[in-house]
């Protein structure tokens, strides 16, 4: 991917993620013809997602960034569908297990499960023309908002595409040890790609030049690699870096 062309999915993801914000912003403060309806209640926000997921005819589109509430919600929803619609569910690291993998094996099932190590907003995205966000940190633990704008939905849908492309499969995420997943690691291949001396990584990341150079020797035995920049590739090819 060209510097370019990365500047301008950049721009564009951003641009959506303020459209987002904006307009569930806007939904929280329209004016209501009787009374509130709740939001904070987690069994509301499971009725909302199962009508939501259960309604879906072409495609559902489902982000998790936490095992927590919604969560359980969102997976007992997937669970219940019918076959038929497209469903791409795209979940934080802590949420990848291989449980998740009974999903896309299951009868008639049209589901594809990616791990993503970004930031990630709770959201449900289904047909194209109606969405479920979940609020914000911060707010009322079952806090959601229910958007069905066309333009609105059309953000969330790219704010989606461009995490889902950045995902791995959720099979080679699990074929990933513990050691290419952790914190570390990340902050390692980011100095290789970088170009970082072994030095001026160690002392960035306070760690001696012979701890440093033995965490790369085991990065590149974990990826298979002969030299550092295979390393590097493999890591962007796993997902473990972008490009």
């Amino acid at each position: 991917m060209s510097s370019d062309h990365a500047a301008d999915v950049e721009r564009t993801l951003l641009q959506a993620r303020a459209l987002i914000e904006s307009t569930v912003s806007l939904y929280r403060k329209r004016p209501t013809s009787g009374p509130a309806r709740p939001h904070t209640d987690v069994a509301v926000l499971g009725e909302a997602v199962e009508d939501l997921v259960q309604g879906a005819r072409h495609s559902v589109c489902v982000a998790v960034k936490s095992s927590d509430a919604f969560h359980q919600i969102a997976r007992q929803a997937l669970e219940d569908l019918e076959p038929g619609p497209v469903v791409r569910l795209l979940c934080a690291s802590e949420v990848a297990d291989g449980s998740l993998a009974a999903l896309t094996q299951a009868p008639g099932a049209r589901f594809e499960v990616r791990v993503c190590e970004g930031e990630l907003r709770d959201i449900v995205v289904v047909d194209g023309s109606s969405a479920l966000v979940r609020a914000a940190a911060g707010a009322a633990s079952g806090q959601a908002t229910l958007v069905s704008d066309p333009a609105a939905v059309r953000a969330l849908e790219l704010l989606f595409a461009g995490a889902w492309s950045r995902g791995r499969k959720l099979d080679e995420h699990l074929a990933l040890s513990a050691k290419l997943r952790s914190e570390l690691t990340r902050r390692i291949l980011e100095r290789l790609r970088d170009g970082y001396t072994d030095d001026a990584a160690s002392r960035d990341l306070n760690v001696s030049l012979r701890t440093y150079r033995r965490h790369v020797a085991d990065i590149m035995r974990e990826l298979g690699a002969n030299s550092r920049f295979q390393a590097g590739v493999r890591a962007v090819e796993l997902g473990l870096l972008s490009e």
